[in-house]
């Protein structure tokens, strides 16, 4: 695992010291060594490169980045790991490639000698690489098929400037730093901003499953080589339920073992839901010695509190657990998690990530995780939700919406009265806007008179131009299909991989396997919900493996009670950044509608802490980008 970053200029010199002060930002991404190189292309083109180093593979200095072939004419920086490239390495080593050191780097470094830019499609892992090809005079930026991997560039027309993280970025005195306010619809809605938009105006980040080209004739558009296929109604794949779980089976134990190879110790993040665990019985089954687990829990409101089922798992699988309480003051890290971040980022998730992170990192390097079993299977509440609105006549549904929009507001992780609330907001619309009216951190009619100058109707238009990829397949995989190219992509695995990173930990995700994610995507419907039954297909086949009651448990995830805490100890901060005089979202969002919000919270008319939390991430970064910029380059 790595932090890369690097320049290439049109026809004059690049700085190495420019190079050496961008890679700077990155030493919390590679703690154990650092690499920085220049050289010059035949078409006028300048280049540096580099790389901060968390040694995984191979622990030896032959590791270190950037990594050049035998005659110098290409470079590769890589950030991830590249679970297959023992094969590729052995299929190289036939056609006569000589290699110095045992690193999956110097893999995709020799197989683009075999292939150029169709490597890629190839390598199956989570991957940031940025390679330089001296003789034709090009760099190519990639990343993996669903981007757990991040990479950024900025491009004009005389040089890219590119690395893992956007703060590496505004290092350089000539990327611009404005601040794109036409993304505020999405942030609203979602917490995030999809890809590939940032808040920065011109600041890009290269597209999952895709690369982009820089050469002497400049930057060419981002190139597709892999999209997730779901399958047209009435063609999905004819299993039996046997046979599908038994090759679940087989390709997640495939999964977990391809993850295990490492020359560091590993562990596992346990939540105690049926995802991480089962990953820790699969390690538990492959591992000679004692799984390490780690979980975060809340002692303030048990509702939110998963530490009781991870210890029921740690036990099954004899375990040596540890655990950390997360604290309504642990929010004083808001500012930490945002610099991380680089940008606002609204799901309050990532401060629980973050600690437990910090609490694994002491003790291993890598942790396995169970992200993504949710998207494969449908594991969320409003997937389910959705199925079932589309069977409500519409003539039914309107009255019924306006009967559950009344109900009393909930409290706790699991409120009953809170979801029937939820559904009813959305339960006459059609299935997009019902989707998105569930997701929404802020709902979009109030996002409309936040923002009364934008046009939330882009929000329903990026997802419209998704879900038309997978239009002739079933609603639940074109909300599969939607969730996994907006939430995973743009909140998920931005969470893990910047929460985990700031902690210099590797985190790995044996459910985002390419193989196991193609199988499930070719499955009927059912197999993911089927009756009243969520993620049937993975209950049924690990049920009778993990302690009693794990199986059927509900969704939970790293959720906070944010609610209670912004009428609590958070108050005092919401009024006096968010609503002070000086506070920056003034120039954006209507004020009056902003104290509305805040005080239909506040008197418990409604439950806006989500909301709450992404504002004052805002806020805090309208502030700060500022501060930082001038940091960054002065220093």
């Amino acid at each position: 695992m790595c932090g890369i970053c690097g320049i290439v200029e049109q026809g004059q010199d690049v700085p190495e010291l420019l190079g050496r002060r961008m890679l700077k930002t990155l030493w919390h991404r590679g703690p154990d060594d650092e690499g920085v190189d220049i050289d010059h292309a035949a078409n006028g083109l300048h280049l540096v490169l580099a790389s901060r180093r968390l040694a995984i593979i191979d622990l030896s200095s032959a590791g270190r980045q950037p990594m050049w072939n035998e005659d110098r004419t290409a470079a590769v920086a890589f950030n991830g790991e590249i679970y297959n490239f023992q094969k590729l390495r052995d299929d190289l080593i036939r056609r006569g490639h000589r290699f110095v050191s045992r690193t999956d780097s110097e893999v995709i470094l020799h197989a683009y000698e075999e292939l150029g830019e169709d490597v890629f499609p190839t390598l199956v892992g989570m991957f940031a690489i940025a390679h330089w090809d001296n003789r034709r005079g090009r760099l190519l930026l990639a990343r993996d098929r669903l981007g757990k991997k991040p990479l950024y560039y900025y491009a004009d027309s005389r040089r890219i400037v590119f690395g893992s993280e956007v703060k590496a970025l505004l290092v350089h005195p000539d990327v611009p730093t404005e601040f794109d306010s036409g993304v505020l619809p999405h942030y609203l809605v979602h917490g995030y901003v999809p890809e590939p938009l940032t808040f920065y105006r011109r600041i890009l980040q290269v597209p999952a499953g895709a690369y982009v080209q820089y050469d002497a004739g400049g930057l060419l558009p981002p190139r597709r080589y892999w999209t997730l296929q779901f399958p047209p109604i009435g063609e999905e794949r004819r299993i039996s339920d046997d046979e599908a779980q038994a090759r679940l089976q087989d390709l997640l134990r495939d999964a977990v073992r391809r993850r295990l190879v490492s020359d560091v110790p590993l562990g596992a993040l346990l939540s105690g839901g049926l995802d991480s665990s089962i990953v820790v019985g699969m390690m538990a089954a492959e591992m000679p010695d004692r799984v390490r687990t780690f979980t975060v829990g809340f002692a303030e409101d048990r509702s939110y509190d998963e530490r009781p089922h991870a210890q029921a798992v740690a036990a099954q699988f004899d375990t040596l657990h540890t655990e950390l309480v997360a604290k309504a003051e642990n929010t004083g890290l808001l500012d930490r998690l945002l610099w991380h971040h680089d940008q606002p980022y609204g799901d309050s998730s990532s401060l629980p990530t973050f600690l437990v992170s910090g609490l694994t990192r002491q003790s291993v390097t890598v942790a396995l995780v169970g992200d993504g079993g949710d998207e494969l299977f449908a594991g969320y509440d409003r997937f389910r939700a959705a199925i079932l609105a589309e069977r409500i006549p519409r003539i039914a549904a309107v009255p019924l919406g306006f009967a559950l929009r009344r109900v009393p507001l909930g409290r706790g992780y699991h409120s009953a009265l809170t979801r029937l609330r939820r559904f009813g907001a959305g339960v006459a619309e059609p299935l997009l806007r019902r989707y998105l009216q569930w997701v929404a951190i802020v709902p979009p009619s109030l996002v409309a008179r936040l923002l009364p100058a934008q046009r939330v109707s882009q929000v329903i238009g990026h997802a419209e131009s998704i879900v038309r990829e997978v239009r002739q397949c079933h609603p639940l995989h074109q909300l599969l299909y939607l969730n996994m190219r907006t939430y995973l992509q743009g909140d998920l695995l931005v969470k893990m991989d910047r929460m985990s990173m700031a902690n210099s930990l590797e985190t790995r995700s044996p459910f985002l396997d390419t193989a196991v994610v193609e199988f499930v995507a070719s499955l009927p419907a059912d197999f993911k919900i089927r009756g009243r039954q969520q993620k049937w297909l993975l209950r049924h086949t690990f049920r009778n493996r993990l302690p009693l009651g794990i199986a059927e448990r509900p969704k939970h995830g790293f959720g906070i009670p944010l609610d209670d805490w912004f009428r609590g100890s958070l108050r005092a901060r919401v009024h006096d950044e968010l609503l002070s005089p000086q506070a920056r979202v003034g120039s954006y969002l209507n004020d009056s509608e902003l104290r509305t919000l805040v005080g239909a919270h506040m008197s418990r008319q409604a439950n806006y802490g989500h909301a709450l939390w992404a504002l004052l991430n805002l806020e805090l970064w309208l502030r700060a980008v500022p501060r930082w910029v001038d940091n960054l380059r002065s220093s």
